[in-house]
């Protein structure tokens, strides 16, 4: 939580020209600008949006708002690490919404009162193969269902999901929210195929009659590091591990565990090694927290629940039981250098956590497509790849990696196809400058500290799979949505409408704002300052009004 802004009280620059006087030289209008929360989703969800709804009790079109660009909110308000709460702008005040519990009640109301999605395109005739049912492919899956399309998925595994299945613990993501968040999509009339891997991609395009692909395949290779080895303990990698629990199939860990990598992996393998039974899991990383890739918040968990994470730490060799590792230090630029110093830790059993690659070799006798050394796919700004009608996203694709980001590029990916099978380009509309804290105008703001998520304790966590952080009520979620500030777009405060010294202010009836008489208005600003989300902006007169005796 940050400091409280103690005194808001605007300072007044008596100095500065106003735009009113004989003659106006600068109006007010209303504007519509970006909140922050909205431009740092992944998934490009419209936050604000559905939190007003949400704040009013109108949930139901708050989740219909939420779905129109996610069709997965009880699965991302438990796994997204909701970059849109390190952007809100009330975190300068006492702390940021909590976008992500809203998000998951909304969800999880949805399941509960059985709310379906709606199609808003008419039949189209077109068929459209997805390789893949993770988070991307049933992004995209859904979202072409809702132009029209009709859609195939074909899945390699036993259960749809991907690594929101094989990947995230279940104390994180319960099996069954995911499941009925699947359900939602198939029954849109999505035909999801398990247990069909598909080896060429033309051939599964001409033998279905598709006429475009997307590629979804993930990153589910446990990538590994040389490291000199006799008779060396029990090595797997973290991937695999946990698609092993995932499936049922938990390996034997033994008592001491060690995971080699600092990211959200290496978190979620040394948790589950522990619910598997191990005395004791130890994060061996060779930079410090600072440079650590892994969320604050999932290092914070797995230190509650015992983990312990041994930093600036490489391992260096492996004889029996017994691991050799060096002693670190970070140069000028963060990097780790040897030191020379050397100590040995006993295991049963070490984990790689040390990223994941894309297996793409099906797709090395395809015309057109060319790789990263990762085995991702190389796409262009409309997602296809370098053959025509094949598209790809999520972790196939060269970036950054996480269940939010592939559901964005599903939903990026299904505009572009929808576009493509209809012979035009799909351009994205511009967006609108974002609304920084600095911007906003609050000499008066409510105090409203979060609504709390209740947790498991911590001692009672490592007994099973059970899910450690629990959903808001309907009246904290509705209070955590009254929280927003509404950045940057107006929320009929009737400040403006109270401030004017003129009354050129005309309010136009709730939902639909206000109109200024410019006949009336003088240009002095006043509503403009007294705007508390920069709805409002004075711009210059491009023809000054004649000055009447």
């Amino acid at each position: 939580m940050t400091t409280r802004h103690r005194d808001m009280s605007p300072v007044i620059d008596m100095t500065r020209r106003r735009a009113s006087g004989p003659a106006r030289s600068a109006h007010p209008v209303y504007v519509d600008l970006l909140p922050p929360c909205n431009n740092a989703c992944p998934a490009g969800e419209d936050i604000q949006a559905w939190l007003g709804l949400a704040q009013s009790g109108k949930y139901r079109e708050a989740w219909e708002t939420l779905v129109r660009d996610n069709p997965m909110p009880a699965v991302h308000g438990r796994v997204c690490y909701h970059p849109c709460e390190t952007a809100c702008n009330r975190g300068e005040l006492d702390a940021p919404v909590g976008v992500h519990a809203v998000e998951r009640f909304l969800g999880d109301l949805a399941t509960a009162e059985g709310w379906t999605f709606r199609i808003e395109g008419e039949p189209s005739g077109k068929r459209i193969l997805v390789i893949g049912a993770g988070p991307s492919g049933l992004s995209a899956a859904y979202h072409l269902a809702r132009f029209g399309h009709t859609v195939e998925i074909h899945e390699a595994g036993p259960v749809a999901g991907g690594m929101m299945h094989f990947g995230i613990p279940a104390y994180r993501l319960p099996r069954a929210d995911l499941a009925r968040e699947i359900a939602r999509i198939e029954a849109m009339g999505v035909k999801i195929v398990l247990d069909h891997k598909v080896e060429d991609v033309q051939a599964e395009m001409a033998q279905g009659l598709f006429d475009a692909a997307f590629l979804a395949i993930g990153a589910d290779v446990g990538k590994h590091v040389d490291i000199p080895a006799r008779d060396a303990v029990r090595v797997l990698d973290a991937v695999s591990m946990l698609h092993d629990v995932g499936t049922g199939e938990a390996p034997l860990l033994g008592r001491r565990v060690i995971v080699y990598g600092g990211g959200n992996t290496a978190m979620d393998a040394a948790r589950t090694a522990r619910r598997l039974g191990a005395d004791e899991a130890l994060i061996v990383y060779r930079r410090d927290r600072a440079h650590m890739p892994a969320h604050g918040f999932e290092a914070d968990e797995a230190l509650d629940e015992g983990i312990k994470i041994k930093w600036l730490t490489t391992i260096k060799e492996i004889v029996g039981p017994t691991l050799t590792v060096e002693m670190m230090t970070l140069d000028a630029a963060g990097r780790p250098q040897p030191t020379g110093q050397f100590e040995t830790l006993s295991a049963d059993s070490l984990v790689l956590a040390l990223g994941q690659a894309t297996e793409s070799g099906f797709l090395r006798n395809v015309p057109g497509l060319t790789f990263g050394a990762d085995g991702t796919v190389a796409v262009g700004a409309d997602m296809m790849t370098g053959h025509p009608g094949l598209f790809a996203g999520g972790d196939a694709i060269a970036g950054e990696k996480s269940v939010t980001i592939a559901v964005g590029h599903g939903k990026r990916a299904a505009r572009h196809i929808d576009a493509w099978m209809r012979g035009v380009t799909y351009a994205r509309p511009p967006k609108a400058p974002v609304v920084s804290f600095a911007m906003l105008h609050l000499p008066v703001y409510s105090d409203a500290d979060p609504s709390p998520q209740r947790t498991l304790e911590a001692a009672s966590r490592i007994s099973g799979f059970e899910e450690v952080v629990s959903g808001l009520s309907a009246t904290a979620a509705r209070h955590e949505a009254q929280r927003c500030l509404s950045c940057g777009n107006c929320f009929e405060c009737d400040n403006c409408f109270a401030a004017c010294p003129e009354t050129a202010i005309i309010r136009l009836g709730p939902t639909h704002g206000y109109r200024i008489d410019m006949d009336l208005c003088t240009g002095c600003a006043v509503c403009v300052e007294q705007c508390p989300c920069h709805a409002m902006e004075l711009v210059p007169e491009t023809v000054l009004r004649e000055i009447r005796p």
